[in-house]
């Protein structure tokens, strides 16, 4: 990343274009790019913007307290200046921020390894200093007149985040405060904290350091002001839980949400790369949602269902046709008996799908039992003559129709349509009830 400047400005030649990647990749750039988002308008500006970026259309981008600057071009060759304005904290506020920043030697240490450490941000938005920009905080300024942002903004943004993701001391510059300045700023708040927990001529200060004075025990402060020599061991969660009316209460649980999360749109001005389907991409992720969703609400999945079933659960639900014939592919099955297994699906999940497809043989006295209920299950007179086609199937004499034996003792109807036994219906305890699904199902 090349760049010159001085210590209130600096400047960042053109980055070449990049293709099938995304602008950022670290937390902060991410909550910069929403921040873009949540703000703009038009999605379709954004959308440009992101192709202009990409295309390598931004130029040298100037980045000083309180602006960023750059000329962007049209694919037409038009040029724009294009500006993002983003407020500056007082001094009042970088007084605040850099004692919290102070407090921890491990926020400088990823500070210095081009990090920007969350529960510094976190701590600094508890205290008033939001740090990073929030809606309505990138205010756009263009040649083209636009009065929101327009494609020449949106991809100065862009750009600035792959600058972002590579150094985020180019936000706290445009919040007001040059590297070199932060960091001496930060050094001389650490060496006042150590100096202030020593006494004269380095004795130590009683409780500066988690020894008594009289017991000798001092310990040296670190860069960061925090004390060292034996380790804090901390408490455990169940002696802390134990503690129930001295700590504050836990907060409740989230409530869950009324729907599933919308998935990601797939559909970008690149292509995709050789082998990938993204609207099968879209279907898995909108899939993965659904199931969050009632893992959340404790209406947990089948468990452990093996490949050849969960893409019989897929392909119930509803994806469009190569998708369909791609699970077919996949489940061993052709597309008829992959239907034929969706709607056993539908009608009793993994269960459905093993009286389906599985030829059992039940133990004997679960033959006993299915022999009686059989027996018992219709008045005198109207009971149909059903007649064994194997080991757990009864078929009835003279009609389509056919009753099957789950290994849970509950009985599946099934059909013959064109030849082939087809679910029918849900499972029922009674087989005649069973049995009048058939009947009843158009």
């Amino acid at each position: 990343m090349s760049e010159y400047g001085t210590e209130d400005e600096r400047t960042f030649a053109a980055l070449p274009p990049v293709r099938g990647s995304v602008f950022a990749r670290t937390w902060w750039g991410r909550a910069w790019l929403q921040a873009l988002e949540d703000t703009a308008l038009d999605g379709q500006q954004l959308k440009q913007g992101r192709r202009h970026a990409r295309a390598g259309a931004v130029g040298a981008v100037s980045v000083r307290p309180g602006r960023i600057t750059a000329v962007v071009q049209d694919r037409d060759g038009t040029a724009y200046r294009s500006d993002v304005l983003l407020q500056e904290l007082s001094e009042a506020e970088w007084d605040r921020l850099l004692d919290l920043a102070a407090d921890s030697a491990g926020h400088i240490a990823a500070l210095l390894d081009r990090e920007l450490p969350p529960h510094l941000v976190e701590d600094a938005a508890a205290a008033g200093l939001e740090l990073m920009p929030g809606v309505g905080d990138l205010e756009p300024e263009c040649g083209c007149e636009a009065w929101d942002h327009c494609p020449h903004t949106a991809a100065l943004c862009y750009q600035v985040a792959r600058l972002l993701d590579e150094d985020p001391f180019v936000l706290l510059l445009m919040r007001g405060r040059g590297e070199r300045a932060l960091i001496d700023a930060l050094h001389e708040r650490s060496a006042a904290r150590a100096a202030g927990a020593e006494g004269p001529q380095g004795a130590a200060v009683p409780g500066a350091s988690g020894g008594s004075a009289a017991s000798g025990g001092s310990a040296a402060v670190d860069a960061g002001g925090r004390s060292g020599g034996s380790p804090t061991t901390g408490v455990s969660a169940e002696e802390a839980f134990a503690a129930g009316g001295i700590l504050p209460p836990l907060p409740d649980p989230p409530v869950p949400p009324a729907a599933p999360g919308e998935p990601p749109s797939l559909d970008t001005e690149d292509g995709p790369e050789p082998g990938i389907d993204p609207a099968a991409l879209e279907f898995l992720a909108a899939d993965a949602a659904a199931r969050a969703l009632r893992m959340l609400t404790g209406a947990v999945d089948e468990a452990r269902l093996s490949p050849s079933e969960d893409a019989v659960r897929l392909a119930a639900g509803d994806p469009v046709s190569r998708i369909a014939a791609r699970l077919a592919e996949g489940s061993g099955r052709g597309r008829a008996e992959l239907d034929l297994a969706v709607r056993a699906w539908r009608f009793g999940g993994a269960a459905a799908l093993e009286v389906l497809e599985e030829h059992r043989v039940p133990a004997p006295e679960a033959l006993a039992r299915a022999g009686a209920q059989l027996a018992e299950a219709w008045e005198d007179g109207e009971r149909p003559q059903l007649r064994p086609v194997g080991a757990a199937r009864w078929t009835v004499a003279g009609a389509d129709a056919q009753l099957r034996l789950g290994v849970d003792g509950r009985w599946w109807p099934y059909r013959k349509e064109h030849g082939r036994w087809s679910p029918a219906g849900p499972a029922e305890q009674d087989p005649a009830a069973a049995l009048a699904a058939v009947a009843a199902a158009p």
